[in-house]
């Protein structure tokens, strides 16, 4: 597998690389375009000052040589060359002393030999640093009655020794720098990741405590902080999935057992037909509320799914509420509660079937928790920005400790509540209230009732 580190180090080498590349075929063109020129010139006009140094003194053959060796010695190679051909040096050897044929022409037509210029098989600038003959600049001279030839370049290694060796000491430590400091940024961007990849291996096997502690203010420590806010919202979810099985279990495993119990006492032939009566009704009743269970189960799952296809529709939310109330009428009477409603006629766009289940939710607690003889007020009030309905009872009402948690799937805080029901039914009414981008509120008084109030905005009625 080609790591992160692995490719970065790669690409640092490459740009590198490439870098050098670019900067030499800079260099190049600057040298060939600007530097060639203005060295041949430059080289040429001191050979011609020696020249002309050469003729205005006395000659003597003894303070010519004498004369050309103090030349070298400041830094440059001469040639010295005859009419016939022989050539006298003074200074560094040549390592190639062959004559071009294009110099032969200083002595036969005294013109001015720029070697540089007739450079054809040399890469680039090399040319203007081999340390040959021809790689020189002649010029035509007269002294005592004979034709000379003076050829002159300067001694690149007194030069290289001066400023050639500081500037390679100069790149190459940029790019030892560089080097270094790309290898050092990448490890220091591939640690974090590293962290991060075996982060998310712990995760996979479900250990949400993996401690991850990247703390930089770039992007990295950005995904580090997401990270940890999904490591969290992951452990949060894991523990909530086992309370959520666990209760369930808790709550299919109690009327089940309570099925069974009675319905191995059914069995006794014995069995007088009051306590038979008695059973059957509580089997009855422990069916039904698994029924209950299983219905509100299977409606909190549908509504858990991110996307809950909505059935939007208009509708009348009045004539609604009224046919809850209609419905659980028998339970009112048999129970001695009395009723009253003020609902403002509204016209409302949502889901009718999931808020018949918010109704059913509310009003079937007002009453299950009521007292003989109490009240429930109903109330339906409305306008552009939308509806408010209020359940309002006169019940046993909730502690202030249990109100935070009131709208928590299988919360049955008190001990009045905890005798009946499946505490589902207020998370399913607080998610269908969320689902119509609404809000659901509960106040309550210790042994003196609850007041739910629903909050409902108004989306565009199509025409």
């Amino acid at each position: 597998m080609k790591t992160l580190y692995r490719q970065f180090t790669v690409a640092t080498l490459f740009i590198l690389f490439i870098s050098i590349l670019v900067g030499f075929t800079m260099a190049n063109f600057f040298y060939l375009t600007v530097t060639k020129n203005e060295t041949i010139k430059q080289n040429v006009a001191i050979a011609e000052e020696i020249v002309g140094t050469l003729q205005m003194v006395p000659y003597s053959e003894a303070g010519f040589d004498s004369y050309l060796e103090a030349v070298a010695k400041l830094g440059y190679q001469i040639a010295l060359v005859d009419s016939s051909g022989n050539k006298t040096f003074f200074g560094e050897a040549f390592d190639d002393t062959a004559f071009p044929d294009e110099a032969n022409r200083v002595l036969t037509e005294r013109s001015v030999y720029t070697g540089l210029d007739n450079f054809t098989d040399q890469i680039f600038m090399i040319g203007h640093f081999t340390n040959e003959l021809h790689n020189t600049v002649g010029v035509p001279f007269e002294l005592g009655g004979e034709q000379y030839g003076l050829f002159i370049r300067p001694d690149t290694k007194l030069v290289a020794t001066d400023i050639h060796s500081v500037l390679i000491g100069f790149v190459a430590a940029i790019a030892l720098v560089i080097i270094i400091g790309m290898l050092w940024m990448a490890r220091q961007l591939t640690r974090p990741i590293v962290q991060l990849t075996e982060a998310t291996k712990h995760i996979a096997r479900e250990n949400y405590s993996f401690p991850l502690d990247i703390r930089r203010n770039d992007e990295i420590g950005q995904l580090s902080e997401s990270f940890n806010l999904m490591q969290n919202q992951l452990k949060h979810n894991d523990l909530a999935r086992k309370s959520f099985i666990s209760n369930v279990s808790h709550d299919f495993q109690s009327p089940l057992m309570n099925i069974q119990g009675y319905a191995d006492l059914l069995k006794s032939p014995d069995l007088p037909d009051g306590d038979r009566l008695s059973y059957t009704s509580i089997i009855d009743q422990e069916a039904k509320r698994l029924s209950s269970l299983t219905r509100q189960l299977l409606l909190l799952t549908s509504l858990d799914q991110g996307a809950y296809p909505l059935k939007m529709k208009e509708f009348s939310l009045d004539e609604q509420l009224k046919s809850a109330v209609q419905k659980y009428r028998w339970r009112l009477e048999e129970q001695d509660i009395n009723l009253s409603y003020h609902l403002a006629p509204t016209r409302f766009r949502g889901d009718p079937e999931l808020l018949e289940n918010v109704w059913d939710n509310l009003l079937t607690n007002a009453i299950k928790y009521n007292k003989p003889g109490g009240s429930i007020e109903i109330s339906l009030q409305s306008d552009e920005s939308g509806a408010v309905v209020s359940f309002k009872d006169t019940g046993v009402g909730i502690s202030q400790d249990a109100l935070p948690q009131l709208f928590d799937r299988f919360y049955r805080g008190d001990a009045a509540r905890k005798k009946d029901g499946t505490g589902l039914g207020l998370s399913i009414v607080q998610q269908i209230a969320e689902l119509h981008h609404g809000t659901i509120e509960a106040e309550s008084t210790l042994c003196a009732g609850s007041l739910f109030t629903l909050h409902l905005p108004q989306t565009p009625l199509k025409k």
